[in-house]
């Protein structure tokens, strides 16, 4: 069994530290936040409304006679959701660990509001529209923000209580399934298994038994795979994944269609601007099938800058994660992770033919109010844990399992060294 993490700074004695202290925020003064993230993720927002231009002029020309419609959207709310980034960073992000219910209650109204006075659109009902010409608000993406604000407070003030089935696994399940159940009812089967993968990750990391986290992570693919079974069009999306080609203009279409962009764009793309399948060719070219016309145009070599920006996020995250001063700070770093890192690979994996394709947008990317101005906030929220990172000598990082921790600066008071005799041999090797 391995050792809860919990533990916030390390106490230079010998003595336990009590439960309260472990909870204490930081009394470090915050610094500068990680500007390498920060950068990356500005880089990618303005490569994500190039490319939202470019792929949706022909849409918007059609559908609104207005090129400019989708993209004059996405500027406006990555205006709005740069603005929210700044003002978000700057404020502690320990305050949030009181205000979880509260964003928890929002998420789960928003939820339900939209069931009951959500606008319907392909069938499903996700949006709650605002009126006035202002883009539909979307709950199921803040609810993703809120839970896990809301089960990073939890566990970390949980300790070991969450081994026990009764006390610990029992409620997770109940919180997080609450959750899937609200957005599973709009349908919106991508959404729920980004929560599942989002909870399910800060559920191991906190320090749950990995038998409970094998027995939860079975039965949550077995209810996905009874989903899956039991809904027409999701149905359709495995037999486009298996075998487009037996129906290259029905439920094959999409996916042979985004091939073709692959295809097209070669090694260095046929020119920005210049995609031919963005022409009513590739739907959703401008939302989760974007990474394809990134590809077509851009060709191998735009769309592996862009995975090398989200591979550069992913270990700047990583780096907030085990730096933290407190696990509440690294379990929201961590949770910020697995939504990134699973949305990403999700969208990539549909739109290269590697899995089912789900809708799940390009995080910072693709075209969506809603969700680009939740991760923007998201963000804010992660910049603000970066500004309290464990630097100074001494002091010790909170421990997350599966994240490995910088050594200490200096030794720790507890641990006197003794002093090695002099020698004529010469020093031999290295730091390492």
């Amino acid at each position: 069994m391995s050792r809860l993490p919990g533990s916030k700074l390390k106490p230079a004695t010998n003595a336990k530290p009590s439960v309260s202290a472990k909870q204490a925020p930081s009394k470090q003064r915050a610094h500068a936040p990680d500007y390498l993230l920060l950068t990356t993720v500005l880089v990618l927002a303005v490569i994500g409304l190039i490319a939202v231009y470019s792929a949706s002029y022909a849409l918007g020309e059609a559908q609104f006679d207005d090129p400019n419609y989708f993209v004059k959207r996405q500027g406006a709310f990555l205006v709005v959701g740069i603005v929210v980034m700044f003002v978000t960073m700057r404020f502690p992000y320990h305050l949030l660990r009181g205000l979880s219910p509260l964003l928890m209650l929002f998420s789960l109204v928003g939820l339900m509001a939209v069931l009951l006075i959500g606008h319907e659109s392909n069938g499903a009902q996700r949006w709650i529209s605002l009126g006035s010409g202002l883009p539909p608000l979307q709950p199921s993406e803040f609810a993703k923000f809120a839970v896990l604000v809301y089960m990073a407070a939890w566990l970390s003030a949980k300790g070991e209580v969450i081994h026990d089935v009764s006390l610990g696994v029992l409620p997770f399940v109940g919180m997080v399934g609450l959750i899937g159940a609200l957005i599973m009812a709009q349908p919106d089967l991508g959404t729920a298994i980004m929560v599942a993968a989002i909870t399910g990750t800060l559920f191991s990391v906190a320090g749950a038994r990995l038998f409970h986290v094998m027995v939860l992570a079975a039965t949550g693919m077995f209810a996905t795979l009874v989903l899956i079974l039991t809904g027409g069009y999701r149905m359709d999306r495995i037999t486009a994944f298996l075998d487009a080609e037996s129906d290259p203009t029905g439920v094959g279409f999409h996916a042979i269609q985004l091939l073709v962009a692959f295809g097209s764009g070669g090694f260095t793309g046929l020119g920005l601007g210049v995609s031919r399948q963005k022409f009513f060719y590739v739907p959703g070219s401008h939302t989760d099938g974007i990474l394809a016309i990134i590809g077509e145009e851009l060709g191998y070599i735009g769309v592996s800058v862009v995975m090398l920006l989200f591979l550069v996020m992913l270990v700047r995250i990583l780096l907030v994660a085990r730096r933290s001063d407190t696990q509440f700070g690294s379990l929201i770093a961590m949770g910020i992770w697995a939504w990134i890192a699973f949305q990403m690979l999700i969208n990539v994996g549909g739109v290269l033919r590697l899995m089912p394709l789900t809708g799940i947008p390009l995080p910072f990317v693709s075209y969506g109010g809603t969700a680009l101005l939740t991760l923007f906030f998201a963000m804010g929220v992660l910049l603000g844990v970066s500004r309290y990172t464990v630097t100074a000598e001494g002091e010790q990082p909170a421990e997350v399992r599966g994240v490995r921790r910088p050594s200490s600066p200096s030794t720790p008071a507890s641990r006197p060294v003794a002093a090695r005799p002099t020698s004529s041999r010469p020093a031999q090797g290295g730091s390492r």
